[in-house]
């Protein structure tokens, strides 16, 4: 991992929270810190900035070895498949802020263990980590097995590329709606589209959809 100096880490905090960063003052709960962590696995890998607050602020960590064992133990019992995270700390004016680098994980979908003590999946939208919908787990499911899509084009694949042809989107229920499809039918079909690179999920923090790629 790069070495990261303190103007780099200053630059971070200036860009803001996003897909790839997230801010935490300090590490209270290894449920919540385990949903960020999962959500960056699941996605392009991500970093976390302890000891620095919602608002960019640098507050420092008090103590640092206190943080990284919470993040250490909510990797290995809170997340599953378990992660490795990989700390720096960097010395800004004065405090300590943590870099906590997640890497993406090529054995996704990876879980975290919520308050309810269910094993949840949870995919980064911007700066949030969301609850994965069934459609997103089986697509992250297919996206690290190697043995390919085998993708059948059947008229009902042909109609919902003919129909993005004409539309710039549509969603799993007006799908099966369209064809008339049980809505595990028209899920399965989109997902196997979606890993062959056919067409393309978007997920946002109100609704999923997809367009043609």
């Amino acid at each position: 991992m790069n070495s990261f100096r303190p103007h780099h880490i200053k630059q971070l905090i200036f860009e803001g929270e996003g897909v790839s960063l997230d801010f935490k003052k300090t590490i209270t709960s290894c449920e919540k810190i385990a949903k960020t962590m999962v959500s960056f696995a699941n996605n392009k890998g991500g970093r976390l900035l302890v000891g620095v607050a919602d608002n960019g602020e640098i507050k420092g960590c008090k103590s640092e070895e206190e943080e990284k064992y919470m993040l250490t133990k909510a990797a290995t019992f809170f997340c599953r498949p378990a992660l490795e995270p990989i700390f720096e700390e960097i010395y800004i004016d004065n405090k300590v802020v943590l870099l906590v680098d997640i890497r993406e994980s090529d054995s996704k979908p990876h879980y975290a263990l919520g308050d309810d003590k269910k094993w949840w999946v949870y995919i980064r939208v911007k700066d949030k980590s969301l609850l994965a919908s069934k459609i997103v787990v089986d697509v992250l499911k297919g996206s690290s097995r190697d043995e390919g899509v085998f993708i059948e084009y059947s008229s009902k694949e042909k109609a919902l590329l003919e129909y993005l042809d004409e539309n710039e989107r549509i969603t799993s229920k007006e799908y099966g709606k369209i064809l008339n499809l049980s809505r595990r039918r028209a899920q399965r079909i989109l997902v196997n589209l979606v890993l062959s690179g056919v067409i393309r999920l978007h997920t946002t923090e109100k609704e999923e959809y997809y367009t043609a790629s």
